[in-house]
């Protein structure tokens, strides 16, 4: 059975509208069916507090590739473009992190972006994107809310709220970070 089958679920969320950008993540880590945690924190702000992040997957891999996003973003600061890129490229090729489980929502007060572990450096199409076992509710839900709701956060919680409700290994327990342009 590979981690990935053990490992279930997360839900992060970003939302950009009216010159913020929010994260938001649950707080669930679960094994199986089992809750392990309901309070973990999967939301970050990098970066001297220019850049938040979220994460899905394992826990100690995104830990491992936020301290490397943060050594690409010290190399290239206000570079979030270009530190995705080369994270992207590292984690793909290198052979200890090649073998990471996990998924990366970043943003800055100007650009979000997906990455994975696949090399994929994804700059959305829409203001908001999701990743995680709920990932799907949430992105729907958000977008659906979107040209109803003003405020990013609210946009973000509500959504959040929703993929709760559908996704068992997403709970209410959220940890949200915002940016202002």
């Amino acid at each position: 059975m590979s981690s990935s089958e053990i490992w279930h679920g997360t839900t992060i969320l970003a939302v950009r509208k009216g010159g913020k950008v929010i994260i938001a993540g649950d707080g669930q880590v679960s094994i199986g069916p089992t809750i392990m945690k309901g309070n973990a924190r999967k939301v970050r702000p990098l970066g001297d507090g220019k850049v938040i992040a979220g994460f899905a997957g394992a826990t100690a891999d995104a830990l491992t590739l936020f301290e490397r996003l943060e050594q690409k973003l010290e190399r290239f600061p206000g570079q979030l473009a270009r530190a995705a890129v080369d994270l992207a490229k590292d984690w793909r090729t290198d052979r200890f992190l090649r073998r990471l489980e996990a998924m990366i929502i970043v943003a800055d007060a100007r650009e979000t972006f997906v990455i994975t572990g696949a090399g994929d450096v994804l700059d959305p199409e829409h203001a908001v994107v999701a990743v995680g076992s709920g990932g799907n509710y949430a992105l729907a839900a958000a977008r659906a809310l979107y040209p109803h709701l003003e405020d990013a956060e609210t946009i973000a919680r509500e959504a959040m709220s929703i993929a709760a409700d559908i996704c068992v290994y997403t709970n209410r327990n959220l940890t949200v970070e915002m940016l202002t342009e």
